[in-house]
């Protein structure tokens, strides 16, 4: 019988690298302990943010690794300038440490039109969902940002937020001037009951995504798009109805922006993105038009 210390406790000064490359293995086998071990997560949920009760761990891919482990790191540093500690578990550390994405995709315009003009008044909660989602096409915001909007969130023709993710390290405000067709969806929700003083009939962002799946497929939006895998790191073609969401809006609007004008600070300035940011030129792709353009110069 395997005897279990349960006094242990991590101490700061005796981490080591040893510890690390135990902690990655027990991540990418989380989902295998869970399988063996249901009833521990019972009492200790593996993701404490989730509304669900007793979420499961699902596989981890080595860009979840290492998010989590760039925190630890981070904690470390501090601990180290503020005297806490002088020891650095990572300073050995040989696991993989850059994070790897592949080519962004997004909507074209026509398929985005192609969602916003099709006819879904026979389904009227799928049609308001599908309004929210192209109201964030139409602004490019995260879908925490979209949830928390409300009518005072109009200033003067342009939507203005300020986005969660980045308030706490480096707030500011992000003003999108509203065209003609996102000033027709507020118009089309504005006053109704049951909106309890949010802009539009908002669901919760699991079921949003739910119901971005069923609208591209109800549409006939259903383009195969090559991405990469996040839990196994490998390239998968997969139609555009089964891995549609929320963040796909932003992307849309991003990309179709960039497109257009091409200049990242002057596109940045309207998602939300920082000068020079590494996260917003994952967004950017040189598109199939941008590349005929630049191989018929060799003509």
């Amino acid at each position: 019988m395997r005897i279990i210390d349960r006094k242990y406790k991590i101490k700061l000064d005796d981490f080591t690298v040893d510890d690390v490359n135990k902690f990655e293995k027990f991540l990418r086998s989380e989902h295998l302990i869970y399988k063996k071990y249901p009833k521990i997560y019972d009492a200790v949920p593996a993701d404490t943010h989730s509304q669900r009760k007793k979420p499961k761990p699902e596989p981890k891919g080595d860009n979840t690794i290492i998010g989590l482990f760039g925190l630890m790191r981070a904690f470390y540093r501090w601990c180290r300038e503020q005297g806490i500690t002088t020891n650095d578990p990572f300073a050995k550390y040989n696991g993989k440490t850059t994070e790897r994405y592949g080519t962004p995709y997004y909507l074209t315009i026509e398929e985005r039109d192609q969602i916003a003009d099709f006819d879904l008044s026979a389904n009227p909660s799928l049609e308001a969902q599908r309004d929210i989602f192209i109201f964030q096409c139409l602004i490019g915001c995260r879908v925490s940002d979209l949830l928390a909007m409300t009518p005072e969130s109009i200033i003067n023709g342009a939507i203005e937020y300020m986005p969660q993710k980045t308030a706490g390290e480096r707030p500011q405000v992000v003003r999108v001037p509203l065209n003609s067709r996102a000033l027709a969806l507020v118009e089309k929700y504005e006053g109704r009951d049951g909106l309890n003083g949010r802009l539009f009939p908002f669901i919760s962002s699991q079921k949003y995504n739910v119901a971005i799946k069923k609208v591209f497929k109800t549409c006939g939006v259903n383009r195969m798009v090559t991405i990469l895998n996040p839990t196994t790191g490998k390239e998968e073609k997969r139609p555009l109805d089964e891995i549609a969401s929320s963040h796909l809006a932003r992307r849309t609007f991003i990309g179709n922006l960039y497109k257009k004008v091409k200049d990242p600070n002057l596109v940045g300035s309207l998602s939300g993105h920082k000068e020079g940011s590494k996260a917003f030129a994952r967004y950017r792709d040189i598109d199939e038009d941008m590349k005929k353009e630049l191989v018929s110069l060799l003509d």
